[in-house]
């Protein structure tokens, strides 16, 4: 029976995120640990991607810690991105097998869990070929970010993965060039639907629609924490 390890956390930096991303790699590779997907919410922080070009960053890092946003270097794919409260991180930490060991292969799966746990809502969400991770189009044609999906992979074990705007404040979004992509906005469940979905109500979605894009048949809870911050402010440029 194939089982996934679920951790889900409350509000967590992303230090303390991306360590335990590590610890769990390291007891999978010893045998002690099998596949997991954690799901958080990060403090402010804004992550740069291996592709991450300077003038996407519109603050400084001085400018960013003064309102109480951290910034950190990551090694996920993708540009510049903003984690922070009312956003639900996940982090799949599996090792891929067989026909899952193709990298275009597992980002669109990552991108169908996001529609699959959407449809509820009735947000015909879809994929951009050119660009990675969830978007809504207007009938004018005007794209809008939803979420955002991000990996590093080596010898097919996963780290990263991806961000769902659920009820964050897109201000912060104000500091960077989201993704490196002038040509799109930036939006969340709570600007599209009259009444924004709490978390309770959005991970239960999201980890039935991924068990079942990934072939899952059992959950394990190792974790859980179901806080759902999303009063933070941020200032303005």
């Amino acid at each position: 029976m194939k089982t996934l390890q679920l951790r889900s956390l409350g509000q967590t930096p992303y230090a303390e995120g991306l360590a335990l991303q590590h610890r769990i790699q390291a007891a999978q590779r010893e045998g002690q640990a099998g596949d997991s997907l954690v799901l958080l919410e990060h403090s402010p922080v804004v992550t740069l991607g291996r592709s991450a070009k300077a003038a996407h960053l519109l603050a400084s890092k001085e400018v960013l810690a003064a309102h109480g946003i951290e910034l950190h270097e990551a090694d996920r794919g993708g540009d510049v991105t903003v984690h922070c409260p009312g956003q639900l991180v996940g982090y799949p930490l599996l090792q891929l097998e067989g026909a899952w060991r193709d990298v275009k292969k597992y980002m669109r799966a990552l991108e169908e869990v996001l529609i699959v746990a959407l449809r509820p809502w009735g947000l015909c969400c879809r994929r951009q070929e050119r660009w990675p991770g969830v978007w809504l189009e207007s009938r004018h044609g005007d794209l809008r970010k939803l979420a955002a999906v991000g990996v590093h992979l080596s010898r097919w074990q996963t780290r990263h993965g991806f961000a769902l705007n659920v009820a964050p404040n897109l201000g912060f979004f104000e500091w960077i060039v989201p993704c490196g992509l002038r040509e799109a906005g930036v939006t969340s469940l709570k600007e599209e639907l009259p009444t924004a979905p709490s978390r309770a109500q959005v991970e239960p979605a999201l980890l039935q629609a991924f068990c079942e894009v990934f072939g899952y048949e059992r959950v394990e809870t190792q974790e859980r924490e179901t806080s759902f911050n999303s009063t933070s402010g941020v200032s303005s440029i």
